[in-house]
């Protein structure tokens, strides 16, 4: 897990403040390395590995499930001149709006009854670039999203609410 402030500091204080709650906006898994990405209305997320169906389902600890920022797919889609941007083009497990998953990062949050923790941004691949088109990677570089560890497994949905827990 990141490092945190101090629970008596003022940064701490406030990287703890979210605004509301999260939604689940889309399912995806990919099923190997390269493979297209499989759209899902439900899967199962298993505690200390990955998702059912998913390349990593079988132990990826830090990197179990991959999340994006509904919000930044627009922005991602003008950077890279790309009309018609579809969630599985960026090859993430969940595209969660309303809530900034990036600031998720190094806390616990809840997704339907599942119990993940943020370990890290997840940064753009070179593939990017072929599904994307030239300066892909560069488009995605800071709204990649963020990997979390699953601590509790359980059904993921769509629709599920995506809540902080804290530390």
């Amino acid at each position: 897990m990141s490092r945190l402030p101090p629970p008596e500091s003022d940064l701490y204080r406030l990287m703890s403040r979210f605004p509301a709650s999260g939604r689940v906006e889309w399912i995806g898994v990919r099923p190997s390395r390269g493979a297209p990405v499989v759209e899902l209305d439900a899967t199962l997320a298993h505690t200390g590995g990955g998702l059912e169906g998913d390349r990593y389902t079988g132990g990826s600890g830090k990197r179990g499930v991959t999340l994006i920022q509904a919000e930044h797919l627009p922005a991602i889609a003008a950077l890279a001149r790309v009309p018609a941007l579809t969630p599985a083009m960026l090859r993430r497990n969940l595209v969660v709006s309303g809530i900034p998953v990036i600031a998720l990062k190094g806390w616990r949050f809840r997704v339907g009854e599942v119990v993940l923790e943020g370990t890290a941004p997840c940064d753009p691949c070179s593939q990017m670039e072929a599904t994307l088109g030239p300066g892909g990677y560069n488009a995605m570089r800071g709204m990649g999203g963020l990997c979390a560890r699953i601590i509790e497994g359980g059904v993921l949905r769509v629709g599920d609410p995506v809540e902080w827990i804290g530390a």
